[in-house]
């Protein structure tokens, strides 16, 4: 066997190509396949299905997966077929995408590497210029992501995150019934809410199908969700409030701080949950929460608020918060008695977990996710690779990775 024999095997070129001549040659070394048609054999027309005549040829070119540590590329004359009906029209070449530069064994090596690097490592480690790779991962993740069926999608997340430097965000929306991310747009408006509305509606669900929207309390999500999936529940997330809650506390603390208290070294003594601290620290808060009889009634209205999320009735739920409101209002921490003003002003959002238990446990996870990539990446160069990143991590594609036919 001839090596043009051999790499016309190796390649599956079939019976209508062949390769001709092989060249190992350059500074740097590189393989160089030559390909042509076989001259005897016609070709389908991909518009009429008939046999069609050659018309002529032109020279492509296309980067293959290394020849061992050397670079390798398919260089071919690739025919155009005179069609009847439609006039002349390129044959497309079994060994790559219409358009591309790389053959599909090329990209799929490339879509594999993706989901483990970023991109600028990919391309130092192909050698290639990143721009080349980004557009063959953003037409498979694009492609998957267009294909995408939300019919069945009932229960959604919102969530914003940051994108680059100087206050610039994006909002996603997650499945939230199986952590899979949906759309993700720029900025953080009510607006967010309406091009998913109008995703949704592309991807073949209607916005009448949302029965609950997790979110915190931010206004422009309320409004969105209030104006484009009005039948939808909004669910304000227990976790956002619990944030609230530790913020009010935090408050109380450095109110005694600069009244005089000697809190210095407490800072994480104070903060999070009791089970997460060690015993030392478990120790130092409750001797300060005796010792402050301030920072103990901020600490047992945090702590009792907790407890009302862990009632798993909502009627119950319901009268445990009207009277913890209460007691924020008497409790002259001028911190708790806004967070139970804000509390009464978002009341129906925050019991409706009560009957969802939705949360946003799960975008903040993805979010986790995106962010973890953006630093490995040291950010994006745009939005549109922000979000191929994204969509390529945390959306569950069902990415149709390149074979040869």
């Amino acid at each position: 066997m001839t090596p043009e024999e051999l790499f016309s095997t190796a390649l599956g070129l079939g019976k209508k190509w062949q390769v001709v001549e092989c060249r190992f040659e350059g500074e740097p070394k590189q393989l160089e396949l030559r390909i042509e048609h076989v001259r005897t054999e016609d070709f389908d027309c991909r518009l009429c299905g008939e046999k069609c005549g050659i018309h002529d040829t032109i020279e492509r070119r296309w980067r293959h997966l290394n020849f061992f540590q050397y670079r390798c590329e398919l260089v071919a004359k690739v025919p155009r077929t005179w069609c009847r009906k439609d006039g002349v029209h390129q044959v497309q070449a079994p060994w790559a995408r219409e358009g591309s530069g790389f053959t599909l064994m090329m990209e799929a090596l490339m879509m594999v590497l993706s989901a483990e690097m970023p991109v600028d490592a990919m391309a130092d480690l192909l050698d290639e210029h990143d721009t080349r790779l980004w557009r063959v991962l953003m037409y498979y993740v694009d492609e998957a992501h267009a294909k995408s069926d939300w019919s069945a999608v009932r229960r959604i997340a919102v969530d914003e995150t940051s994108a680059r430097r100087g206050h610039r965000y994006v909002t996603n929306v997650l499945d939230a019934e199986n952590s899979r991310l949906l759309l993700m747009v720029e900025g953080r408006s009510a607006e967010a809410l309406g091009a998913f509305a109008k995703a949704l509606a592309e991807h073949g669900g209607d916005s009448s199908q949302i029965e609950a929207v997790a979110m915190d309390m931010s206004p422009a999500y309320v409004k969105g969700a209030t104006q484009y999936f009005p039948h939808a529940k909004i669910v304000f997330d227990k976790f956002h409030l619990m944030v609230l809650a530790g913020q009010a506390l935090d408050e109380v603390r450095r109110e005694l701080q600069r009244e005089g208290a000697d809190l210095k070294g407490a800072l994480w003594s104070l903060r999070g949950n009791a089970w997460n601290l060690s015993e030392e620290r478990q120790v130092q808060r409750k001797n300060l929460s005796r010792q402050y009889t301030k920072l103990g009634r901020a600490m047992s209205l945090r702590e009792t608020l907790q407890a009302i999320y862990a009632n798993p009735e909502r009627q119950v739920a319901e009268a445990e918060l009207q009277w913890w409101c209460g007691w924020a209002a008497r409790s002259r921490l001028s911190s708790f008695r806004t967070l139970a003003k804000t509390i009464r002003q978002h009341w129906d959002g925050i019991l409706a977990y009560f009957d969802t238990h939705m949360t946003s446990a799960a975008i903040e996870a993805i979010n986790g996710t995106i962010q973890l990539a953006k630093r490995m990446a040291r950010g994006f160069k745009s939005f549109v690779y922000f979000r191929t990143a994204a969509y390529h991590r945390a959306s569950k594609l069902n990415l149709a990775v390149p074979t040869m036919t």
